[in-house]
């Protein structure tokens, strides 16, 4: 039998044809989907990993006595971490009472609006530091808002994205730690001007 007698070799042989790009964009829809499930789970696992290091990146303001109080959680290597800005730029504040200055690594000095001043030496876990003086024009800490804060510029941070509030900025606040949370307040001028939400705590002292 010819083929003009039996044509179904060649319909068949078409149905296989068209079936090709159908299969192709099937398999391309595939893996398309499991590239944007990747991605997802990527950005989620990202952003919890990051808010568990720090869990303060809105922190909680409560107004006692005329104070602006920050309530700050500590992270599970019990460090307290915060969000905060540094002349009006974002950046991820580690609060350490045990560095004399705030600590910024020299390389985001120019982005962070800070002039480098005199060197000096500042003594570290690691030993002995070359240093650069600066200061803070504004630093903001939630609602707080300092000015003027000596800060040193220390290339030696400059693998690391986080700052060191030290007390050149916590000696401008009162501070205490009770039941896991840290309280940073300052006394207010304008109480009208701050959010007050409902609290049991008493007013903080030093002692």
């Amino acid at each position: 039998m010819s083929e003009a007698e039996d044509p179904q070799p060649r319909h068949l042989a078409q149905n296989t044809l068209d079936e090709r790009p159908a299969k192709r964009m099937g398999g391309g829809m595939f893996i398309l989907t499991w590239i944007i499930l990747l991605a997802m789970l990527i950005y989620y696992f990202t952003g919890e990993e990051r808010r568990q290091f720090n869990p303060n990146e809105t922190p909680t303001l409560i107004d006692v006595q005329g104070k602006r109080t920050l309530l700050l959680k500590a992270n599970r290597q019990n460090h307290f971490v915060m969000s905060g800005k540094i002349n009006g730029k974002d950046t991820t504040l580690v609060l350490d009472t045990g560095a004399t200055n705030v600590a910024i690594p020299a390389i985001m000095a120019s982005r962070l609006q800070l002039a480098q001043g005199r060197p000096g030496i500042a003594m570290t876990a690691n030993g002995p530091v070359t240093v650069y003086s600066t200061r803070i024009a504004k630093l903001q800490l939630g609602e707080i808002v300092l000015y003027d804060v000596p800060a040193d510029l220390n290339p030696g941070m400059n693998a690391s994205n986080q700052i060191l509030l030290g007390m050149s900025a916590l000696s401008q606040v009162e501070f205490s730690q009770r039941d896991g949370m840290l309280l940073i307040s300052q006394w207010s001028k304008y109480r009208a001007n701050i959010r007050i939400e409902p609290t049991n705590y008493a007013p903080i002292n030093r002692s």
